[in-house]
């Protein structure tokens, strides 16, 4: 068997190396080399004999991505970072420094099946999911790359994380493991534009995983325009699941909001916003449009942004107003891009 060892997680790897004839606690001392001391070649695993290195390299490998290419934003510091896979397609992952924490942003798929209008990350189309070791690569390379631990997490880049399921449980469950990168699931944020079975899985689970809905607009009609997701699930239908997470994980769940000028910032939008939330405890994320050239509608202006955030807060929603960072490198929400090498030469 062909084992790709990185994708592994602990109980894999035990159960791969009792297939190979070895003591299961060695797949415990592999995953610790592996995810903890970020050693990705067998020949520097030297706690494990000669022997058991030459067998692990007959039975499978470690798979390896490479840094394409870094820019560096000249306003705020942010990093993109583009990160060749083995097919040679490319995904982007974002390194954001602040006082308390080094966060990253990553990518769940090459490009992005949701189709909403406003984003960068569906307009060329959809290739694949990403496995679990890819976007645990994006995490280890960029903090090998600025040489700092990156302690809180964003799976917020390319593509709908509820949309590759089964590899985001598996890559959480990986980064999160005490004997490995051990990031805490309290520093994880998941962004999802509202896959309501498995919102109600995750909760089912009993993940407490920071949730994060991408609404954007709160009457369905208007929501179809910009993300047909909403023709499958409806925005009551979103905002019942995530009810039923907050009362299984006991985790506030936020809003992302793109204020968007005459689009989603007027009057009734708010006075909408009001009627749904103003019994629940969630918190809603304002942020101004980014642009992409695809898409014609421009930010609702910083005095607009500022009024909704206002009249929102006056009648008892939690509102903040988010920061964009590296615009200048596209790298802020709404304008990563999925692309390939060979298109990209």
């Amino acid at each position: 068997m062909n084992y790709r060892f990185n994708d592994l997680t602990k109980e894999q790897l035990k159960n791969a190396l009792k297939d190979m004839g070895e003591k299961p606690y060695r797949g415990n001392q592999i995953f610790e080399n592996i995810h903890k001391n970020h050693w990705m070649k067998f020949d520097e695993m030297t706690n494990l004999s000669k022997n058991l290195r030459e067998k692990l390299t007959e039975y499978g490998e470690i798979q390896k991505d490479r840094i394409y290419r870094v820019f560096s934003s000249k306003e705020d510091g942010t990093k993109k970072f583009l990160i060749e896979l083995k097919d040679l397609n490319i995904v982007e992952a974002v390194y954001m420094e602040y006082e308390n924490r080094n966060t990253i942003c990553i990518s769940s798929q090459v490009g992005c099946r949701m189709g909403c209008s406003f984003c960068a990350s569906t307009k060329a189309g959809f290739i694949r999911n990403l496995k679990a070791y890819e976007m645990l690569n994006q995490i280890y390379l960029v903090s090998e790359s600025v040489g700092k631990r990156i302690s809180n997490l964003v799976i917020m880049g390319i593509g709908e994380p509820l949309d590759n399921y089964d590899e985001i449980l598996k890559f959480i469950e990986i980064l999160g493991d005490k004997d490995g990168y051990n990031m805490s699931i309290r520093r994880m944020t998941l962004s999802t534009c509202g896959i309501v079975p498995k919102i109600y899985d995750l909760a089912e689970r009993g993940i407490p995983i920071n949730l994060t809905i991408s609404l954007h607009n709160p009457f369905d009609e208007e929501r179809r325009e910009i993300m047909p997701i909403t023709k499958r699930y409806s925005v009551e239908d979103i905002i019942k699941a995530c009810e039923y997470f907050y009362q299984k994980t006991g985790r506030r769940v936020s809003y992302e909001y793109t204020l968007i000028h005459e689009i989603n910032d007027k009057e009734k939008h708010i006075d909408e916003l009001v009627r749904l939330f103003h019994h629940q405890n969630i918190h809603i994320n304002l942020i101004p449009l980014n642009p992409i050239a695809e898409f014609g509608g421009k930010s609702s202006n910083t005095k607009e942004i500022e009024d909704f955030s206002k009249k929102l807060k006056a009648r008892g929603i939690h509102t903040t107003i988010r920061k964009s960072q590296g615009r200048d490198i596209e790298s802020a929400c709404g304008q990563l891009r999925r692309d390939n090498k060979e298109v990209m030469s």
